[in-house]
C-alpha cells in the first residue's frame, strides 16, 4: 500500500469512526488518537490484518503488540486475569496501562499479535475516539505507534502523515493526545508485578494501588513491546534457506517450495508473517527430530520474516 495520494485524513466524528471501522473490518489499518500517542489498529483477531501493520510500520522484526478492549469482559476473553490483574484494571482502567497477562483458553488473538508467546498484552484505552472505533468495528484491536519503526512517536495526525505517507488508507484526526508517551507496561503474576516498560503510570502508582513492592523485568526474557526482540524459538533445530528437507525434517514451504505445509504457497508475504508463529509452532509438535524453513526473500515484510527465522534458529 504506497499510494501517494493516501493517507486520507478525515475529522473523528461519527462518520468518520464509521468509515475507520469499515477499513478495520476489511483488513486494513487505520491510524487514531489514544490518551498516549496515535496508534496504528487493526484487527486483532486476523493475521493478515496484524501482518499489514508491521508492513506500513517497516518494523524490523515481529514484536509483541497491544490489544486494546474496552471493557473487563473483553479483555477476559482474551487473558487470564488473576484477582491481582483484576484488581490493577478496577484501579487504572480505562487509562494508560497495559497489561501482560496468560492468554486465555480459545483466546480469538492472532498468533502474530503475540509474537508467539504465551502471554497477551491487554490495555482498555480512556479516550473517546478509540474506545468508539473498538465498538464500532466489533473488536479488539491491535494498535502499535502509528509511525515508521525507529522514529518519533506520534502526537498529532500531521505527524502520522510525514511519517506513513503513501503506507496506510487513513488517520482519524482527534487533535493531539493529551499523555504524550507510551502506556506503562507491567507483568501481572498471582502475587507480582515486574515494571516493563515505563509510562505515565508509575511503579510509586502501582505500589499505592496494591500494596506490592514492584519488581524489575527478569533481564534477558521478553514479554512486551518495547523489550528487545527474541520471542518464541522451536524447540527443535531449525534450517533456514532449504529447499528440500533432508532426513528427519519437517520442511516449512514458501511459494514453489511445498514442503509438508506452506508459509503461502502463491509467495505471498502477508499470509507467510501471518501463519509464521502458528507454523512454527505446528512444526515443532511434529515427529521429525528438526525443521527446515524455505527461502523467503528480504523485501518488505520478508525481512521481518528472516529476522524472526533467524533468531529461532540462533544456537541456544
Amino acid at each position: 500500500m504506497s499510494d501517494p495520494s493516501f493517507p486520507v485524513i478525515l475529522p473523528a466524528d461519527s462518520a468518520g469512526i464509521a468509515r475507520a471501522a469499515g477499513l478495520i473490518i476489511e483488513g486494513k489499518p487505520v491510524a487514531v488518537p489514544s490518551e498516549t500517542v496515535y496508534g496504528l489498529a487493526a484487527d486483532a483477531t486476523s493475521g493478515e490484518a496484524v501482518a499489514t501493520i508491521y508492513a506500513a510500520k517497516g518494523r524490523p522484526g515481529f514484536n509483541p503488540l497491544i490489544v486494546h478492549v474496552t471493557d473487563l469482559s473483553a479483555a477476559q476473553a482474551i487473558a487470564i486475569m488473576s484477582p491481582l490483574a483484576q484488581r490493577l484494571a478496577h484501579a487504572f482502567w480505562p487509562g494508560p496501562l497495559t497489561m501482560v497477562l496468560p492468554i486465555a483458553p480459545n483466546s480469538p488473538i492472532a498468533g502474530l499479535v503475540t509474537a508467539g508467546l504465551p502471554t497477551v498484552a491487554v490495555r482498555m484505552p480512556a479516550h473517546p475516539i478509540m474506545r468508539a472505533l473498538i465498538a464500532a468495528a466489533g473488536r479488539p484491536l491491535a494498535a502499535p505507534s502509528a509511525n515508521a519503526s525507529g522514529t518519533i512517536s506520534p502526537t498529532c495526525a500531521s505527524h502520522v502523515a510525514r511519517s506513513l505517507a503513501g503506507r496506510i488508507p487513513m488517520i482519524l484526526d482527534g487533535g493531539p493526545t493529551a499523555v504524550g508517551i507510551e502506556s506503562t507496561i507491567i507483568g501481572v503474576d498471582e502475587n507480582e508485578i515486574r515494571l516493563l516498560r515505563e509510562g505515565p503510570i508509575t511503579a510509586s502508582d502501582l505500589t499505592a494501588a496494591t500494596g506490592l513492592e514492584i519488581q524489575a523485568a527478569i533481564p534477558g526474557r521478553i514479554d512486551a513491546p518495547g523489550q528487545l526482540s527474541s520471542h518464541y524459538a522451536p524447540a527443535k533445530p531449525l534450517r533456514l534457506n532449504a529447499l528440500t528437507a533432508q532426513p528427519d525434517e519437517y520442511l516449512i514451504g514458501f511459494g514453489p517450495v511445498a514442503g509438508n505445509i506452506s508459509l503461502s504457497a502463491t509467495g505471498d508475504l502477508i499470509e507467510a508473517a501471518a501463519r509464521l508463529f502458528a507454523l512454527l509452532h505446528s512444526a515443532d509438535e511434529q515427529a521429525e527430530r528438526r525443521i527446515a524453513v524455505a527461502p523467503i526473500p528480504t523485501i518488505g515484510l520478508g525481512a521481518a520474516i528472516n529476522d524472526r527465522l533467524r533468531r529461532a534458529a540462533a544456537p541456544r
